[in-house]
């Protein structure tokens, strides 16, 4: 029987996203769920499982026709064994062999990957980051995540942690992070962060929705929180340009869509503090794949290794 499907799955800080591709990775139905609605890993784990049988049920589809199952996940993960290391903003997670265990509640073959290694592989393949060699491709939201492409190919590293831009330390004291260290950009410039900093200046609760709306409509107390968010992620790229000399930066999550007043304070940022030649070299653009990046790398990630 032919394999015409996949199941995708971004489980992020605050969303769990499933979508059902069809081969040519293109999106034939989607949902998505609180993360927070599930208190506990064992119960997350059990969504996850019934977001993917629920496809399967609703859709009465025969597990044949399915390639398999792909998730990103927001945190370090050893690909090739299956193994959750930890997450930083999910609690509970440490070495958990997330592949075996869906597999068994599935009954589907399951690939599993870093949720911004995903993004990039798909950034890459069809998205802005296409046709350069050299991209890092960031994922702004409730953390702060990065994936590699050097010489056309994803960077993982010698324990698939590479890019993790979030947490490399701005000053030597400061917030503490997620992840369990100090001064982490994602400790400034992750969701919570700006809501608390948007709370100081409104002096009340605002969502991050409603900060770049207000951006975008030229308030100064928004434009002027979205410039600091800004320089500081410019800051801490500027080190990442000199150190590679990128060609290109792709950003997306939530964040970005706080539009020209984010990306032009990163624009200035990078060409002021980083070396002229590197500087000149990277472009700036906003993930092509906005929302779907995640799930559609979740579906390159089981083609090209599943399917294939």
């Amino acid at each position: 029987m032919v394999k015409k499907y996949i199941i995708a799955i971004d489980l992020g800080g605050t969303n769990l996203k499933c979508a059902l591709l069809d081969s040519s990775l293109r999106i034939k139905a989607k949902n998505s769920f609180s993360t927070k609605s599930f208190d506990n890993k064992h119960k997350l784990i059990d969504g996850v499982a019934d977001s993917v049988n629920s496809f399967i049920l609703s859709r009465k589809l025969s597990r044949d026709i399915i390639f398999g199952v792909g998730i990103g996940l927001p945190g370090p993960v050893d690909t090739l064994r299956g193994v959750v290391h930890f997450l930083p903003n999910i609690p509970g997670w440490k070495n958990v062999g997330f592949k075996k265990i869906l597999e068994r509640k599935t009954k589907l073959p399951v690939c599993i990957d870093n949720d911004a290694k995903l993004m990039a592989l798909a950034e890459h393949r069809i998205g802005s980051a296409r046709g350069y060699a050299n991209a890092l491709c960031l994922t702004l939201g409730t953390g702060v995540g990065g994936g590699l492409i050097i010489n056309g190919a994803l960077y993982r590293g010698a324990d698939n942690a590479a890019g993790e831009l979030g947490h490399i330390p701005l000053n030597e004291e400061g917030p503490l992070c997620g992840c369990g260290g100090k001064a982490c950009l994602e400790a400034y410039i992750g969701n919570a962060a700006i809501i608390k900093d948007a709370h100081k200046l409104f002096g009340h609760g605002i969502s991050l929705e409603e900060l770049s709306r207000l951006a975008r409509d030229k308030n100064a107390k928004a434009v002027k929180l979205w410039s600091r968010v800004g320089q500081k992620l410019g800051v801490a790229l500027s080190g990442i340009v000199n150190l590679l000399n990128l060609d290109a930066i792709v950003i997306g999550g939530g964040i970005s869509e706080a539009g020209a007043v984010l990306f032009e304070n990163v624009k200035q940022t990078i060409l002021q503090r980083a070396m002229s030649v590197q500087a000149k070299r990277v472009k700036i653009f906003k993930a092509k794949l906005g929302n779907n990046a995640g799930v559609i790398g979740a579906g390159f990630l089981v083609k090209e290794r599943l399917a294939s």
